[in-house]
């Protein structure tokens, strides 16, 4: 097991360990508000030889993730990283959709603001394949309908929600 392991909600993590028995040494919370001020003692503990895991709450860890800054970091200085794949997102949801998987775009989140977002669907109104969104809930409503005002009528499209998390209760 890891030195620590890094988690964007040491509660979720912690619900996920628990359940298979895993004591890790050391949860620390890594995510989009803390993870500039982390990334130094992080960086460090791994130079000093401590493994480190990286998981996500949802999905694959680094993928639309804060989890991509820190391993783009450890990569530009030299430190090996080992993936384990496990459940994506986009990728279930591309293959649960019955939309083309021979041609796709992953395009992760779009701007929060309608004129960006707006610009954002435009430009790849001309790709051929499946596009991949992650959108919130709170403006799922908003985000389909400025689809359905770029993309028109005839796009197909299908909807998934928490496609890989695990509810503990």
């Amino acid at each position: 097991m890891a030195d620590t392991i890094l988690c964007e909600d040491t509660r979720t993590t912690r619900k996920l360990l628990d359940r298979f028995g895993l004591k890790p040494p050391r949860l620390l919370s890594y995510h989009e508000h803390n993870k500039r001020s982390r990334e130094p003692q992080i960086l460090a503990a791994i130079k000093g030889g401590a493994s480190v895991a990286l998981v996500s709450d949802a999905g694959c860890p680094g993928i639309s993730d804060p989890g991509s800054d820190l391993v783009k970091l450890a990569a530009d200085q030299g430190l090996a990283i080992t993936p384990i794949p496990g459940p994506c997102a986009a990728i279930t949801a591309l293959v649960a959709a019955g939309l083309n998987t021979d041609e796709f775009h992953f395009v992760g989140f779009l701007p929060k603001k309608r004129g960006p977002r707006t610009t954002s669907l435009r430009e790849r109104r001309g790709l051929q394949g499946t596009l991949i969104f992650y959108v919130s809930p709170h403006n799922a409503l908003t985000v389909v309908e400025d689809m359905c005002a770029v993309f028109g009528p005839s796009r197909q499209a299908s909807l998934g929600r928490e496609l890989t998390k695990v509810r503990f209760i």
